[in-house]
C-alpha cells in the first residue's frame, strides 16, 4: 500500500446562497474548505465526523457530481477536476460509488440483471450479449447471492441483499477505488456487519481501495487502514487506525471516540460532552472552528487557525496544543477517549 491511487489536494466546495428581492447572491456555505488526503492502491480510509461536517460532498466532488470551487482531484497520476466529459468518461469507469439507500439508488423498473448489465454495456466490457451474462452472473456470485435471483425486481430483495446489488453495480465496471457513503447506516446490525466482511472480503479479492464515508467509529475501527475525521468542513485529524482509537491528537477526536460504545461487560469510556452549537458553515469562526466547543481553547485558537501538522509518524492534527509543552498538552498521551473505568 504505498502507490496512491487517489490524491486529493485542497479541495473546496462553496455553495452559493441567493436572497433578496432581486435574488442576487448573499453570501455562501462553505461545505468542504481545503481538505486534502490520499487513499493508497488496496487500502480504505474512512472519513469520519458529525452529520453537516462535509463528508458526503467531499465524495460526492472527487466524483464529479458537481464543479468544484478550487482544489485537485488526481486519480492514479491523471487530474481529473479540470477534465472534459469525453475525455472524464474513461475515468469514471475506475471510482464508483455505493450510496446510503441501497432502495432509492436502484431503478425499480429495472430487474437486477438489467441494472448489474448497464455498466458493462455502457463501458464496453463486454463482447456480447452471452459474455454479459456470464459476467452477471460472476457478480451475483461475488456478492454471495444466487444466480437465478437476476430475474427479479429490486422490491423483492431485503435491505442487505439490495445494497450487496448495489455492490455488485460498483464491480460491475471493474474501478479501482469505491466510495461508500454511508453504506451501511441504513441497516440492522447483524446486516452491517455483514456487508463490512464482504467489503473487506472484495478489498482483498480484487485490491480494491476504499473511501469509507461513516459517522459509526465501530464500524470503521473494524474495517479502515486509516481516519480522517473532518469538522465543519475541514480535516482535522489524520492518522492509523490503532493510533487514532488509542490517542487522538485532537479534541474533537478525542470527543467523538469518548461516545463509542465499550463492548466489555462492565466497562465504560470517560464520557466527554461538548457544549455549545456546531457553528453554521456559512459564517465559520475565526482561529481554530472547534474552539467554541474545544474545552481546551485558549487565545491563540481564537485567533489563529491551526493547520495539519505530523505530531507522529503518519499521524498528522490540526491543533495548536500541540505547540505547547508536553506537560500543558492533555492529548500529549494516550489519555482521552482510549481511557476505560472498569467498574
Amino acid at each position: 500500500m504505498s502507490t496512491p491511487i487517489l490524491e486529493v489536494n485542497d479541495l473546496k466546495k462553496h455553495f452559493p446562497i441567493h436572497g433578496g428581492f432581486f435574488g442576487g447572491r448573499t453570501g455562501s456555505v462553505f461545505a468542504v474548505d481545503g481538505v486534502s488526503f490520499s487513499i493508497n492502491k488496496g487500502e480504505t480510509l474512512s472519513l469520519v465526523g458529525e452529520s453537516g461536517c462535509g463528508k458526503s460532498t467531499v465524495g460526492k466532488a472527487i466524483l464529479r457530481l458537481f464543479p468544484l470551487t478550487s482544489g485537485q482531484v488526481i486519480l492514479d497520476g491523471k487530474r481529473i477536476d479540470d477534465m472534459a466529459a469525453g475525455t472524464l468518461r474513461p475515468m469514471r469507469r475506475r471510482m464508483q460509488v455505493v450510496f446510503q439507500d441501497p432502495f432509492s439508488s436502484l431503478n425499480p423498473r429495472m430487474r437486477v440483471r438489467d441494472i448489474l448489465a448497464e455498466p458493462i454495456r455502457n463501458f464496453g466490457l463486454a463482447k456480447d450479449s452471452a459474455d454479459i451474462e456470464r459476467k452477471v452472473a460472476e457478480l451475483m456470485d461475488r456478492v454471495r447471492l444466487p444466480r437465478d435471483a437476476v430475474g427479479r425486481w429490486p422490491h423483492e430483495f431485503s435491505g442487505g441483499q439490495r445494497q450487496r446489488i448495489c455492490i455488485a453495480r460498483a464491480l460491475a465496471a471493474d474501478p479501482d477505488l469505491i466510495i461508500c457513503d454511508e453504506a451501511v447506516s441504513a441497516l440492522d446490525v447483524s446486516v452491517k456487519a455483514q456487508i463490512v466482511n464482504l467489503l473487506q472480503d472484495l478489498q482483498k479479492e480484487l485490491g480494491l481501495a476504499m473511501l469509507f464515508i461513516s459517522h459509526d467509529l465501530a464500524i470503521v475501527e473494524h474495517m479502515t487502514h486509516r481516519v480522517a475525521v473532518m469538522y465543519l468542513g475541514k480535516i482535522v485529524e489524520v492518522a492509523p487506525k490503532r493510533a487514532l482509537f488509542s490517542a487522538p491528537k485532537h479534541p474533537y477526536t478525542e470527543a467523538l471516540l469518548s461516545a463509542v460504545p465499550v463492548p466489555e461487560p462492565g466497562a465504560q469510556r470517560e464520557r466527554i460532552i461538548l457544549t455549545g452549537d456546531v457553528p453554521s458553515p456559512i459564517k465559520p469562526p475565526k482561529g481554530c472552528r472547534f474552539h467554541t466547543r474545544c474545552p481546551y481553547a485558549f487565545d491563540r485558537c481564537r485567533k489563529d487557525e491551526p493547520q495539519l501538522r505530523q505530531t507522529e509518524e503518519g499521524h498528522w492534527a490540526a491543533c495548536h496544543l500541540h505547540d505547547r509543552p508536553a506537560a500543558e498538552n492533555p492529548l500529549s498521551g494516550a489519555r482521552g477517549a482510549a481511557v476505560i473505568a472498569h467498574h
